[in-house]
């Protein structure tokens, strides 16, 4: 079967983000190849003043292609889901043709994140059809500069894995970690719901 792939994204990334997705001509063999990408996806998009301090992309996990990336685009585009994890699952779909990233006889793919995801990206996962997360940043990590997560199951991760949906987390941590601080230093926007 053919998958219809489609130039249009329901997101548009900034051009360096576009520039960058195309200049990768090598598999990403590593998870922490992967997780290096993502985390200067995420970096740029705060040294670049784009966005918030996250970055994510989904790959092909037969061979480990670049599919799709997203950073945070919360403010620029006024739309509270522009997550990154969010803008990376809808551009994939559409660059594959289809919702479900995990139909049958279709290729596995796998959701890297430069940060855990919040409440919101946790609930999109299962149903993109991704079968396998990395995460960087843990969820305290962003709420320590102030960002609100959500509330999500504690044990998230076990949700997921019943689901068979694999999840690393703590991949490369700290260098993750040191772009939400770099955020913090610069005077991003902390952004998320509202209490009372």
């Amino acid at each position: 079967m053919t998958t219809r792939r489609s130039s249009a994204s329901p997101f548009q990334l900034p051009q360096w983000a576009i520039r960058l997705a195309r200049s990768q001509h090598s598999l990403f063999l590593s998870k922490e190849s992967r997780m290096r990408f993502v985390i200067a996806l995420a970096s740029t998009n705060v040294t670049r003043g784009t966005g918030g301090p996250f970055g994510a992309a989904v790959f092909e996990r037969t061979g480990w292609r670049l599919i799709a990336v997203g950073v945070n685009l919360v403010e620029s585009t006024r739309c509270s889901h522009a997550h990154a994890e969010m803008v990376a699952l809808a551009n994939a779909q559409q660059t594959v043709g289809r919702f479900d990233l995990g139909a049958a006889n279709f290729p596995a793919h796998e959701l890297v994140t430069s940060c855990e995801p919040c409440a919101m990206c946790y609930g999109a996962i299962p149903w993109s059809g991704i079968r396998s997360v990395l995460c960087g940043a843990r969820a305290s990590d962003a709420e320590a500069i102030g960002f609100d997560e959500g509330a999500k199951p504690k044990n998230w991760v076990a949700e997921l894995k019943s689901r068979r949906i694999t999840v690393t987390r703590d991949l490369c941590r700290k260098e993750a970690t040191a772009v939400l601080q770099e955020y913090q230093q610069r005077g991003g926007a902390v952004y998320g719901a509202r209490w009372g």
